[in-house]
């Protein structure tokens, strides 16, 4: 993620940062998730947003 917001692109928005919370914050609202279980999310599937998601309607799926 870019220090300077006013300097992103489109490849920085399919991407995840672990490190910062508003980000994870809103990944995890979007999913009805903890920041807990996003940040084990992206330790395991890397911060790939498509990715992400589709590991999390996998999890929807046998849960």
């Amino acid at each position: 993620m870019a220090d300077d917001k006013s300097k992103t692109d489109a490849s920085d928005r399919r991407m995840v940062s672990a490190e910062q919370d508003y980000e994870v914050q809103h990944f995890a609202k979007k999913h009805n998730l903890t920041t807990e279980e996003v940040v084990a999310l992206i330790a395991i599937h890397g911060n790939d947003r498509a990715t992400l998601g589709a590991a999390v309607q996998k999890r929807t799926k046998t849960a």
